[in-house]
């Protein structure tokens, strides 16, 4: 059985960026092999992972689109979906990466997104632990692509309004029966020691579990700039440690 971690956000707070610290501290814990899932159809966890994700379900979705409509498919529509998506995965060293991408073409993107919950269902169970970058809000949990998640990461920015967005994010959860084990907010680019005012109250609002604070980091800062892998942080990275408490909060 996998342990589900789902980190949502707005846009531009640097969730890509704490999914990409969550695989690394994961993998450094011992907690491996982990599944990272991008959702966001920007894609950019692979890069903040240091990989390259050629293929996508996107992609799949459009081929076997193309693929049936030509009549060349000897398969299945659902089988060749699926088998497009597992050749989608990305294999690296302590994880592996999935896609969601971009449907380039017209048409419903439902039945997609069905076969990706299916596929990683299946997926899933050869993991001890999965890490899923939404894109912005959670809008890939309202299609649910996944039935339940055992920690809901919130992410904001250190400002009045970004960490208000987190109340608006957590109502949206609850009004959409979304299952969650545990609550976690996580304040990015902290500027001081203590925690903005702001964020205290959005965890009375939300009853959060746990309250992180990352603090306004300049390493991190300029890997982002160079496209430098998060995986190569420095242990001693002051987010990283931050974070460690959190991975090691998880258990197993």
């Amino acid at each position: 059985m996998s342990f589900m971690i789902a980190v949502s956000g707005k846009g531009g707070v640097g969730k890509t960026t704490i999914c990409a610290m969550i695989v690394k501290q994961l993998i450094e814990a011992g907690k491996k092999p982990v599944l990272a899932i991008d959702a966001d159809p920007n894609s950019c966890l692979d890069a903040a992972l240091g990989v390259c994700a050629l293929k996508s379900v996107g992609a799949a979705r459009e081929a076997v689109r193309d693929e049936t409509q030509s009549g060349l498919a000897g398969i299945s529509k659902t089988e060749m979906l699926q088998m497009k998506i597992a050749e989608s995965l990305v294999e690296s060293s302590g994880f592996d990466l999935i896609s969601m991408g971009r449907p380039e073409g017209a048409g419903c993107y439902c039945y997609a997104s069905n076969v990706l919950k299916s596929v990683i269902q299946e997926l899933s169970s050869q993991y001890p632990y999965v890490v899923l970058d939404n894109e912005a809000g959670l809008e890939n949990l309202s299609r649910r692509i996944v039935a339940n998640v055992d920690v809901l990461v919130l992410v904001s920015d250190s400002s009045n309004a970004g960490i208000r967005t987190l109340g608006r994010l957590h109502a949206l959860a609850l009004e959409m029966g979304l299952k969650y084990g545990k609550l976690v907010l996580v304040i990015n680019r902290v500027r001081g020691t203590e925690p903005p005012a702001a964020a205290v109250e959005a965890v009375k609002e939300t009853g959060a579990d746990a309250l992180i604070c990352l603090p306004d980091d300049a390493q991190i800062a300029e890997f982002a700039e160079n496209a430098i892998s998060f995986l190569k942080l420095p242990s001693e990275n002051a987010v990283l440690k931050e974070l460690d408490g959190f991975i090691k909060g998880l258990g197993g």
